[in-house]
């Protein structure tokens, strides 16, 4: 395919082939020091979120579905890496053509310089303001209109898992052993107020 090509599967399901500079829907950083700032953050955000899933992981003591929305967060963030660090290298330019892979005057960027791939574009509703709304009034409206691709759908999911069950995933329930140890304790005091009665009434 080539950079704009299309395919409709349906009114609502559009395979549109483009490419971006930067992070996930087509945001991003200006100019070549944004593209390797924000590669750089990428390597970086993965390799934290690796060893923070590692650490989950091995102490067995988060919530299972918390660990997943890790996972699927990291398992985006490197497919959209992959393409960021190698698609440059590997293919040539997209614009009006198709590209090739492994071209022979090499490829249409440079390492960490490459585009990130998006296909995926659900115009499902289609409309316009009304003329009294604010700013936007009589402007064309189309939801959803961000053309992404499946790492960014996995990174969305993560995310909007821990934001709806947050209060689940970082509630800390007082350990067992804790819990004995604070019943253990108050049956002690327990046995000292009734021995304390007992000479009380032995003095008298």
């Amino acid at each position: 395919m080539f950079l704009g090509e299309e395919f409709h599967i349906a009114d609502w399901f559009i395979i549109h082939f483009t490419e971006n500079n930067g992070m996930a829907f087509g945001m991003e950083l200006g100019g070549d020091y944004g593209k390797y700032f924000l590669s750089i953050f990428r390597l970086v955000a993965v390799g934290a979120l690796g060893w923070l899933l590692y650490s989950m992981i091995k102490k067995n003591e988060s919530h299972k579905w918390f660990i997943y929305s890790i996972a699927l967060i990291m398992a985006g963030a490197i497919g959209n890496i992959l393409d960021s660090l190698f698609y440059g290298v590997l293919f040539s330019d997209s614009n009006f053509q198709v590209a090739e892979f492994l071209p022979a005057d090499g490829g249409y960027a440079s390492f960490l310089q490459g585009r990130v791939v998006d296909m995926f574009y659900f115009p499902i509703i289609e409309g316009h303001f009304p003329a009294w709304f604010p700013i936007w009034g009589t402007e064309e409206f189309i939801f959803f209109r961000p053309v992404f691709n499946i790492a960014d759908a996995s990174i969305s999911v993560g995310v909007g898992i821990v934001l709806v069950f947050q209060k689940s995933f970082f509630t800390t329930n007082k350990p067992e052993s804790s819990k004995l140890e604070s019943t253990t304790t108050a049956s002690n005091e327990s046995l000292a107020d009734d021995s304390n009665t007992l000479e009380k009434k032995d003095v008298v």
